[in-house]
């Protein structure tokens, strides 16, 4: 999975990766069309690796919950972030059952599920093992 330079922009829709600095900020490129923009240092921007879901007893890192949900679909689409809230929640609590069903609200739902879409997508989550194989023919 390579989501450590994918980024969330507060008040911008979808998922950016970060392409380089800039002078009072840095600039990201759109994962859905492409395009570059220029994103402020004020900006409030979180890391998807930084990110984490709330269960009865710890917090689950993004990265893990995606693997659930490729696994899950043998590598397929997630549910549509767009479904009702109790087809997201039941979705959910297949693929993490003792997810914090009070502290993860529906928006957060919709956000994961259409992030791992995009994601997706774009070729950013791949299996476990095309990755360890990757790095084993990069050494060589």
């Amino acid at each position: 999975m390579k989501i450590d330079k994918v980024i969330s922009i507060s008040g911008k829709p979808g998922l950016y990766t970060l392409v380089t600095q800039s002078k009072g900020g840095f600039i990201a490129e759109n994962l859905d069309n492409n395009r570059k923009t220029s994103v402020p240092a004020s900006a409030s921007v979180s890391l998807l690796s930084n990110i984490a879901i709330y269960t009865l007893t710890d917090e689950v890192p993004l990265a893990e919950v995606f693997e659930r949900i490729f696994e899950k679909e043998n590598g397929g689409k997630a549910i549509s972030h767009k479904s009702s809230e109790k087809e997201l929640r039941n979705y959910m609590a297949e693929v993490l059952p003792d997810y914090d069903e009070d502290r993860v609200y529906k928006s957060d739902l919709r956000k994961l599920f259409q992030w791992y879409n995009i994601l997706l997508k774009n070729g950013l989550i791949t299996d476990s093992e095309d990755e360890v194989n990757e790095t084993t023919s990069e050494e060589e």
